[in-house]
């Protein structure tokens, strides 16, 4: 039986679609175990769900990006002989499994889009160009970080699972002064959204119609460095080379260009629909569905049609 080990840096109230996601994969490849820099007390129930079995904690909360993580890493993977270790594609999970991966002289696979029982990884590079697998050749855990978007979320409930406190406590180099919570948009978080809708320069700094056709949608809005940089939209909000990275099922860009920097965050998207009323844009290179025409004129179409079939 493989031992799979699923790291959270934290746990809130309800898990994030990639932590779902994250327990898909896991589930697929063996008996599941979590272990989390969130306090024990706050993890029975967001974690009864039916593939954990175990979950594992500090004596205290664990707070990224304290390095006590990387003991507790440690730690857990001896605990439950974990042959291969799983966290999101995030910064904070990505310093966490690299000073692990160091401690257990293993190797780590970021922004894997699966990865086998034998411990073999699969990802892409190069923009989505190619795909490359990679394996452990030593006797060791695979490390691996996953894309978002690469499996169903895991929702089913189950037993409560068994919490086990390990002797691992925050190291006091990290201290948290004050806590705010990000404004709540209603639209889910650009890097783990199926479905995203992103402006550039051709919107002009009128996002009204984009975020109206993202509502419709259920969708994240993203945004060209262009549109960032001109201050319309947040820079959170950028995908690209120096932005987010995003793999949704489905990508509208509209009034993008489509520059080789651009397309480095988006290319590996299921199905990218392009609107530009130049027809010559490189979008439309990468793009599956294209529509040359003023973003004025077509968007208040779409919108139209999708509530006509929603109704």
């Amino acid at each position: 039986m493989t031992h799979v080990l699923v790291f959270f840096d934290s746990v809130n109230a309800a898990l994030t679609g990639a932590q779902q996601e994250l327990l898909t994969h896991a589930d697929a490849l063996g008996e599941v175990s979590v272990v989390t820099g969130s306090a024990a007390e706050a993890v029975i129930a967001p974690l009864s769900l039916e593939p954990v079995e175990n979950v594992y904690t500090g004596e205290t909360a664990i707070t990224a990006p304290d390095p006590a993580l990387a003991d507790l890493l440690e730690t857990a993977v001896k605990e439950v002989s974990a042959d291969i270790v799983l966290g999101a594609h995030t910064p904070d999970t990505v310093d966490a499994l690299a000073r692990l991966a160091v401690r257990l002289d293993t190797g780590l696979v970021t922004a894997a889009n699966g990865v086998t029982s034998t411990g073999v990884a699969t990802k892409s590079v190069l923009a989505g160009s190619y795909f490359t697998t990679a394996q452990i050749t030593e006797d060791a855990p695979l490390v691996a970080t996953l894309r978002p978007n690469t499996a169903e979320r895991m929702t089913t409930p189950g037993a409560a699972p068994e919490v086990t406190v390990l002797p691992v406590s925050a190291s006091g180099s990290l201290e948290v002064l004050e806590e705010t919570e990000l404004p709540k948009s209603g639209r889910p978080p650009l890097a783990e959204a199926r479905v995203v809708v992103a402006a550039g320069r051709g919107v002009e700094g009128d996002l009204s119609l984009v975020e109206e056709l993202a509502d419709e949608l259920g969708a994240a809005i993203g945004a060209s460095r262009a549109a960032t940089d001109a201050g319309w939209i947040d820079h959170s909000a950028q995908v690209g080379q120096t932005g987010v990275v995003v793999s949704p099922q489905l990508y509208i860009s509209v009034g993008i260009s489509g520059a080789i920097q651009q397309k480095a965050g988006m290319q590996t998207s299921g199905t990218i629909v392009a609107i530009n009323k130049d027809e010559d844009a490189p979008v439309f290179e990468i793009a599956d569905f294209g529509v040359v025409g003023d973003l004025n004129e077509v968007l208040p179409q779409m919108i139209e049609e999708i509530r006509r079939r929603k109704a």
